[in-house]
């Protein structure tokens, strides 16, 4: 079986099952099933797979016709030109996420202390430790997802501390110059709409929010006041729907500013707390 081979019956498999993007998911199976990156696989057509290779090729890929996410097969995803390690235990980052590191790259350029709530696999605290040389903390109620942040901080050089805490309870009053999060918000009644890639396999800690959507805002907005010190920023990703709600509960604040994403959803809000 060479590759060329093996990406064609891959890609026929996938196709057959209503994957998306069944080429591209072929190439990134069979280079993990190899231990290679996607070019090798265009420079080496006729190469023969080993048995073992195969072996693993062909598991990976009845894995993402059951609806396993294709990265929490390799265990990796793209960040912010960074990769990180993920695991079911972590939401997979997603790339719209990258505008909160844009905006609060922006809005709080010279902050010194940097709280990322609800870390999940440590990619804004991570990327936001790297980019700023922050002192940066992050918290996750998932102790099993505060070991993923730890360690992909640790793999790529970040001086990240991690807490094992619901949002910002066990952080200090006016500690922080910066918080940043990207909250749970989807509600609980939609739960069956979602895709079952995300639906059957992410984390529900790190999608559902409550019966609203607005649950983890109300709370981070709430507290957001005894952890700024002042003149900090606190910058929140926007769920689909959630800009009327949670601009509400900035009302008061200084410097309101609301960030789209490339479709021109309202994707990052951000406010100054005042004084």
């Amino acid at each position: 079986m060479t590759v060329q081979t093996a990406l064609l019956q891959g890609q026929r498999l996938l196709e057959e099952g209503a994957i998306a993007v069944p080429r591209l998911t072929a190439e990134v199976l069979l280079g993990h099933a190899m231990g290679v990156e996607r070019v090798y696989l265009f420079a080496h057509p006729e190469r023969v797979l080993k048995e073992l290779e195969w072996l693993h090729y062909g598991r990976y890929l009845h894995e993402r016709l059951k609806g396993k996410p294709t990265q929490y097969i390799t265990k990796r995803q793209e960040f912010y030109g960074r990769e990180f390690r993920v695991t079911e235990d972590v939401l997979i980052p997603r790339p719209e996420t990258e505008h909160v590191v844009t905006v609060a790259l922006e809005v709080a350029h010279g902050a010194g202390r940097v709280l990322d709530a609800g870390t999940g696999s440590g990619a804004l605290a991570t990327t936001l430790q790297l980019e700023t040389g922050a002192q940066t903390w992050a918290t996750e109620i998932s102790g099993a997802a505060a070991t993923v942040a730890a360690a992909n901080a640790l793999r790529l050089g970040a001086c990240v501390g991690v807490v094992v805490c619901d949002l910002m309870e066990a952080i200090g009053p006016r500690s922080m110059d910066l918080i940043v999060s990207n909250p749970p918000y989807v509600p609980i009644a939609q739960r069956e709409g979602l895709q079952r890639e995300v639906r059957d396999w992410e984390p529900h800690v790190a999608l559902f929010a409550g019966e609203t959507g607005f649950e983890l805002y109300d709370r981070l907005a709430a507290d957001a006041p005894r952890v700024l010190r002042p003149g900090g920023w606190l910058v929140l990703e926007l769920g689909f729907g959630s800009l009327d709600h949670v601009t509400g509960l900035l009302k008061g604040w200084r410097d309101l500013r609301i960030e789209p994403d490339l479709a021109g959803i309202p994707r990052v809000i951000a406010a100054k707390i005042a004084g």
